[in-house]
């Protein structure tokens, strides 16, 4: 019986009250219906003490009280739940090969099509974390266009769940460390170095925040964008979700997307046995088949 009352035993080693049973059962039922994140038995001690973190800053006593708070309203904590039980890992030009297609293809490409159509060009970067990968392609972009087509109107949709990873991708300022995957030449054009008590952190440039759209989105729910893009980056996200859902999302993007349009995913996740209407073009990248 003590297992099903949290607050009656204290979590070994944490500090704070046990997740029980009761309360372990209702988590994984809300995560999963609402943000589409299926939870194993094994993930009950993760889950336990990253959310302990969050009852300390709600003052509340336990997860039973923790789990009254989402009842009354879930809106309010879903994106501090999901930022508490996803791992943010991300880097600016992860698994390179995307942007190389995009630089060297895709992106002349595009653009010649849209100077010739007076059409608008939208990338978009679903799970953006801290914002590294919209800059990313921001910057990829940025030269597209001084190069190809300067009059082109084109920008990057970023959209996150998560409140605090949304904050630091709207900050834009990044310890100089974490810009491992930048070249010297794209750090001298596209940041700017602190200086004085800012010493050690680079901030984006202007140019590319004027290129990048931050909203916050749950992609389970209604998604408020009217048009279609030309490209959606969704790159270690799926790898959360369970089958169902990676299905539905998937048919989503595609109807998202342009005839033809892509969608890249991250290095670990496959649309393999999920979707037909996407074809395997290249390494996780996939484009969208002709209706």
């Amino acid at each position: 019986m003590a297992a099903n009352l949290s607050h009656e035993v204290a979590a070994p080693g944490l500090g704070g009250p046990l997740l029980g049973n009761r309360d372990f059962d209702f988590l994984r039922e809300f995560v999963l219906a609402h943000c589409g994140i299926a939870l194993s038995e094994q993930k009950r001690q993760l889950v336990q003490g990253r959310l302990l973190r969050r009852l300390r800053a709600l003052g509340l006593k336990d997860f039973s009280a923790y789990c009254e708070l989402l009842r009354r309203d879930p809106d309010a904590e879903m994106g501090d739940l999901a930022s508490a039980i996803s791992t943010n890992v991300t880097s600016f030009f992860r698994e390179s090969h995307h942007y190389d297609l995009l630089e060297q293809t895709l992106l002349p490409q595009w653009l010649a099509e849209k100077r010739r159509s007076g059409g608008r060009l939208r990338i978009w970067s679903a799970g953006c974390s801290t914002g590294e990968e919209p800059y990313a392609l921001a910057m990829v972009l940025a030269e597209a266009l001084e190069k190809h087509a300067p009059g082109v109107d084109a920008k990057i949709l970023a959209t996150d769940l998560s409140p605090q990873a949304l904050a630091g991708a709207r900050e834009g300022v990044y310890p100089v460390d974490k810009l491992g995957g930048v070249s010297a030449e794209r750090r001298r054009r596209w940041f700017l170095r602190g200086e004085g008590s800012y010493a050690g952190l680079a901030c984006v440039h202007p140019r590319l925040r004027e290129l990048v759209a931050i909203q916050p989105l749950n992609l389970l729910h209604e998604w408020p964008m009217s048009g279609v893009f030309d490209a959606i980056f969704c790159r270690n996200v799926v790898i959360y979700f369970d089958k169902p859902t990676k299905e539905r999302l998937f048919r989503r993007y595609a109807g998202k997307l342009v005839p033809e349009g892509y969608l890249f995913l991250g290095h670990s996740e496959s649309m393999h046995g999920l979707n037909d209407d996407f074809a395997l073009v290249g390494r996780t990248v996939y484009r969208k088949k002709p209706a």
